[in-house]
C-alpha cells in the first residue's frame, strides 16, 4: 500500500482589483449575468460567464422552477449556451458569482458537482485547461484547471 496526496494549485485574491484585466472582465460579466437570475424559491442568485478561445464571453444565470429539478445552474446555462452558439470553440475560463437577493457573497461561490462534471467534459472537449474563478467580494479563488475542483475527473473521452 502507498499513501498518495493530491496537491491543488489555488490563487487567492482579496479584491476584484487584484485580478488581471481578462479575469476582471470575466467576473464583471458574471456579475452582470447574475441580474438575469430567476430564483424565487432559494433567493440565491448566481451568474456565470465563460471565456472562449476567440475572446467571446457567454453569460448565464441560474433559473429555478417550481417543478424542481427542472431548473438549471448558472454555470451550465452559460456553458451550454456557449457550446450551442459557438460549436468547436474551446472554453478557456469560467467565472462564477453568487449571493442572496441579488447581492454578492463575501466568499467564493462554489459550483455543484453536476456543474463540475460538465466543466470537466468541456475542458476535455477543448483539449486545453479551463480555469475556474470563484468570486467573492472579500475572497476570490482561481483554479488553473477544472481538475483542481474535481479531482479524479470522470473522463469518458480518454476511455475511447
Amino acid at each position: 500500500m502507498r499513501n498518495l496526496k493530491l496537491e491543488i494549485d489555488i490563487q487567492e485574491y482579496s479584491s476584484i482589483d487584484e485580478l488581471d484585466a481578462v479575469d476582471r472582465k470575466l467576473v464583471e460579466a458574471a456579475i452582470e449575468a447574475q441580474k438575469g437570475s430567476y430564483a424565487p424559491y432559494s433567493s440565491f442568485n448566481v451568474g456565470a460567464a465563460v471565456l472562449l478561445e476567440d475572446g467571446t464571453v457567454v453569460k448565464g444565470s441560474n433559473q429555478e422552477n417550481a417543478a424542481y429539478p427542472s431548473g438549471l445552474c448558472a454555470e451550465r446555462t452559460a456553458m451550454f449556451a456557449a457550446s450551442a452558439s459557438n460549436p468547436g470553440k474551446a472554453m478557456v475560463s469560467l467565472a462564477i458569482v453568487g449571493g442572496f437577493n441579488g447581492t454578492l457573497s463575501e466568499g467564493p461561490c462554489s459550483p455543484c458537482g453536476s456543474c463540475r462534471q460538465v466543466m470537466a467534459e468541456y475542458q476535455t472537449l477543448g483539449k486545453r485547461p479551463m480555469s475556474v474563478i470563484l468570486f467573492g467580494t472579500r475572497q476570490t479563488l482561481k483554479f488553473s484547471k477544472v481538475d483542481y475542483i474535481l479531482p479524479l475527473i470522470f473522463d469518458s473521452f480518454n476511455e475511447k
